[in-house]
């Protein structure tokens, strides 16, 4: 553990001032990444879904029940309708079709497809917060717990997206893990510099200035703040430390709780970074991990897909649509492509 001194704090604009009576860091201060090359890291905020503008609903729902019809399935249809569609469409496009046909679609479309594609069209079919539920629901099923998904889910997610599920999951028995997921995060752009000093203060009273680790100041600073008040939380914590802030998670923490922990200050540092390391780690080595393309391509597709696809040809120095075509296969490979644009 290190030693906290009693210093006071302050973290100016376009300055690194440090703990007074220090004349250096006491290890080299690491710059936060700037993805959009502007020196200021990038925000992540997620797109506005708008409309398609040549949606008509009555001729997508007599589409998609021509392609399902008789001897064969018209796959090409039935990509072309769910992967050009925004959710609320899509949402529209089920109720439509449940009215006039008195079938739902998604039952249509569990007999007609199979596989990893019936897996990625039903997954879209979804809304959002419904499908996180699902997930949510799979990974505590069984006898053990998929704690990647949990972490991946609860740490990532807007409040809105991940819904009432995850409240619903809260038990006053949860580990402070449990409760870093579930908490509600400020989802404001406004940045609090004193705040951010604080926090990171405490970071340090909670973690490397004390044997042992408080994990629930943890929770509280990085479950809670808002992506932007983080990077000035983790500067700050640069500057008044020193260290890097995953160095300090990552000596302080250990497995699923340190995973959790790590992902949250990933995310809030370069969210779209983020999900193309997962992307990377998916197809890399043997096999596939197909459930964690669908994953991140169904969740992501109105959000930041188009900005993923970018960082992963920056970070890998090839593009998501040709590690898609080398890793999979017939129509899923073509809804990943279509949704990819």
């Amino acid at each position: 553990m290190g030693n906290c001194h009693s210093h006071s704090y302050s973290l100016s604009e376009g300055s690194q001032q440090l703990p007074k009576g220090d004349t250096s860091p006491s290890t080299a201060v690491r710059p936060l990444s700037h993805p959009s090359g502007s020196g200021q890291p990038e925000a992540h905020q997620p797109a506005k879904a708008r409309e398609h503008q040549r949606f008509d609903v009555d001729r997508d729902v007599k589409k998609l029940n021509k392609a399902c019809k008789g001897m064969g399935t018209d796959e090409a249809t039935i990509i072309d309708v769910l992967s050009s569609r925004t959710s609320n469409e899509r949402q529209q496009i089920k109720q439509k079709y449940r009215t006039t046909y008195g079938k739902d679609l998604e039952e249509v479309l569990k007999s007609e497809l199979s596989g990893n594609f019936r897996k990625a069209a039903l997954a879209l079919l979804a809304l959002p917060s419904e499908y996180s539920a699902r997930q949510l629901q799979k990974a505590m099923k069984g006898l053990g717990t998929d704690e990647a998904v949990l972490i991946e889910i609860l740490c990532t997610r807007t409040n809105q997206v991940r819904g009432k599920k995850s409240h619903e999951l809260y038990d006053p028995g949860d580990s402070p893990r449990q409760h870093s997921a579930k908490a509600n995060r400020d989802e404001g752009d406004n940045v609090d510099k004193d705040l951010a000093g604080q926090d990171a203060k405490d970071l340090y009273d909670a973690g490397e200035g004390r044997w042992g680790t408080d994990e629930l100041a943890f929770n509280e600073v990085l479950a809670k703040r808002s992506y932007k008040q983080l990077r000035a939380t983790f500067e700050a914590y640069q500057i008044f430390i020193g260290r890097d802030i995953e160095e300090a998670i990552e000596a302080e923490t250990s497995g699923d709780l340190q995973k959790a922990y790590l992902t949250l200050v990933r995310c809030a540092r370069d969210q779209e970074g983020y999900f193309a390391d997962r992307l990377y780690k998916a197809t890399k080595g043997a096999g596939t991990d197909e459930e964690t393309l669908i994953h991140i391509f169904v969740t992501r597709a109105q959000v930041d897909l188009q900005g993923i696809k970018a960082k992963f040809r920056e970070k890998y120095q090839k593009s998501l649509s040709d590690l898609v075509r080398s890793d999979t296969s017939g129509d899923f490979q073509k809804l990943l492509l279509a949704l990819l644009g």
